[in-house]
C-alpha cells in the first residue's frame, strides 16, 4: 500500500491544482475521441512490441517503479484517457508483466477514485442530508461490489490475453465519437 501511496502523489497534485482547468479546456468531444484513438493504438503498439517483463509480482516491484507509474497516471486526466489504460500501458514499459501491471493499476484505482470523488463534491459545496448520505454509501457499495466483478473477470482475461482487443476498441470508439460530433450533432 506503500506503493500505490506512491503512485497516487503525482496524479492527486496535478489534479488538485489544475482541475478547473482541464475541465474548461480538455472536456470536449475532440479531446476524448482523440485520446481514445491514440491510447488504442498504443495498446496495439504495446502488444507488438517483444516484451521482456522483469517484473513478475507485485512484491517485485520499486517504489522507484511504483512513482513512475504514478506519473503515468497523470496522463488519466486529459478526458478519453482511460486510468488504467495509462498505468498499465506505463506499467508493462517500465517492465511489468501485463497480470502485474493490471492488478497494480486497480490497487490504485482505490485512492485515486475516492480523492477524485471527494474532490468534486468538496467542489460543487454539496451539503448532503441523511438520505443523501444514505444514497451515496448505497451507490458506493454497489460500485465496490460490481467493480469487484469486473477485476476478477478483467484479470483472469489478462492472465490468457493480450489488450489487442481493447486497443482495437478504442480506436473504433474514438472514430465514431469524432464521426458522430462532425456530422451528427
Amino acid at each position: 500500500w506503500y506503493k500505490v501511496a506512491i503512485a497516487a502523489v503525482p496524479a492527486a497534485i496535478i489534479g488538485f491544482l489544475f482541475d478547473d482547468m482541464i475541465d474548461k479546456y480538455l472536456y470536449n468531444s475532440v479531446t476524448v475521441a482523440i485520446t481514445l484513438i491514440v491510447y488504442g493504438f498504443a495498446f496495439l503498439w504495446i502488444e507488438s512490441r517483444k516484451n521482456k517483463s522483469t517484473i513478475n509480482s507485485l512484491g517485485q516491484l520499486t517504489y522507484k517503479t511504483a512513482a513512475f507509474i504514478g506519473i503515468f497516471q497523470v496522463l488519466a486526466l486529459i478526458p478519453g484517457t482511460s486510468r488504467s489504460g495509462a498505468t498499465i500501458l506505463g506499467a508493462v514499459l517500465l517492465g511489468c508483466a501485463r497480470p502485474v501491471a493490471a492488478e497494480f493499476s486497480f490497487f490504485l484505482a482505490i485512492p485515486m477514485m475516492f480523492g477524485a470523488s471527494l474532490l468534486k463534491l468538496l467542489k460543487l459545496k454539496v451539503a448532503l442530508d441523511f438520505a443523501g448520505i444514505m444514497l451515496l454509501i448505497v451507490g458506493m457499495v454497489t460500485a465496490f461490489v460490481v467493480s469487484i466483478i469486473a477485476i476478477k473477470t478483467f484479470m483472469s482475461y489478462v492472465r490468457k490475453h493480450d489488450f489487442k482487443v481493447f486497443g482495437y476498441y478504442r480506436i473504433i470508439l474514438g472514430v465514431i465519437v469524432l464521426l458522430y460530433f462532425a456530422f451528427l450533432k
